[in-house]
């Protein structure tokens, strides 16, 4: 038998909306900030955090939202799940981003990736 459980695509952008806002909320990324990283308005970025917006399936939303969870994910692996120094390393300045803090690096698409690719590297050598 056959364990695969299969989501609809309503439910899919629900799951991906709830772990964006999560990771937000626990990184403490406002919607003005959230916004730049995925690509939306301040206005569509708050709808989402106040859970009144459901990221849409198959676009750069999408697949920029996905990085932005695995981003998450990947920092609180390194941090051993603590929220407020991943927080830091999301604000602290950083040599690894040109001196820049990450949350200003990663609202470009290349930034973004670039600190996924970073953090999963930083994440295999632990």
């Amino acid at each position: 038998m056959n364990n695969t459980v299969i989501l609809r695509s309503s439910d899919r952008s629900r799951v991906l909306s709830q772990a964006v806002v999560e990771a937000a909320q626990r990184l403490k990324v406002n919607s003005t900030d959230l916004g730049a990283i995925l690509g939306f308005s301040q206005p569509t970025s708050s709808r989402l955090l106040n859970q009144k917006y459901a990221i849409q399936e198959g676009g750069k939303e999408w697949e920029l939202s996905a990085h932005f969870v695995r981003l998450y994910r990947s920092l609180f692996s390194l941090v051993g799940g603590d929220d407020e120094l991943a927080e830091s390393w999301l604000s602290s300045p950083n040599k690894a981003f040109n001196q820049q803090a990450p949350i200003t690096y990663i609202k470009r698409v290349d930034g973004l990736i670039y600190a996924c690719e970073y953090l999963d590297t930083h994440r295999a050598t632990v």
